[in-house]
């Protein structure tokens, strides 16, 4: 297996959708919308998207933010979506993908690199325990306008 995990690009966009259509399945997603939101998470300098390639093909995703934070004194990364191919998972490409976001947060000075899940995720909590990640609160949300 040929892996290269590098910074994503436009031209990854096509590939990123299908991996977001299967981290969420159950939603009906906007190609457009979601292109016009990845194109200005690229040149965001709070905003970092990687991607795992295997042969040509895009076959992970992760994305991270970074914001000034008070509760740590200083940077606290947060990572947005971490999905791998369903057909390349088991094969430690999250937590390549996670070691190499992470040296992202490091450099860019963050005290903490966090992350959420929902519930029914338990594979993916297994997941993040294993490689050092700490189940430390609940996370709320409440929808706004449209």
């Amino acid at each position: 297996m040929n892996l290269d995990i590098r910074e994503a690009t436009n031209a990854d966009f096509k590939g990123i959708f299908l991996l977001l259509n299967q981290l969420w399945p159950d939603l009906t997603l906007d190609y457009e919308k979601l292109k016009k939101v990845y194109l200005v998470a690229l040149v965001s300098i709070k905003q970092h998207l990687i991607v795992a390639e295997v042969d040509g093909k895009i076959v992970g995703f992760c994305s991270l933010t970074i914001k000034n934070n008070l509760w740590q004194a200083g940077n606290l990364a947060h990572v947005d979506e971490l999905v791998i191919d369903k057909d390349f998972r088991g094969n430690g490409l999250g937590k390549k993908l996670l070691e190499s976001i992470t040296k992202i947060a490091e450099e860019n000075y963050c005290k903490r690199i966090e992350l959420d899940s929902s519930f029914h995720r338990k594979e993916a909590h297994n997941f993040y325990e294993s490689v050092g990640y700490k189940n430390r609160a609940f996370l709320f949300s409440k929808t706004l306008g449209d």
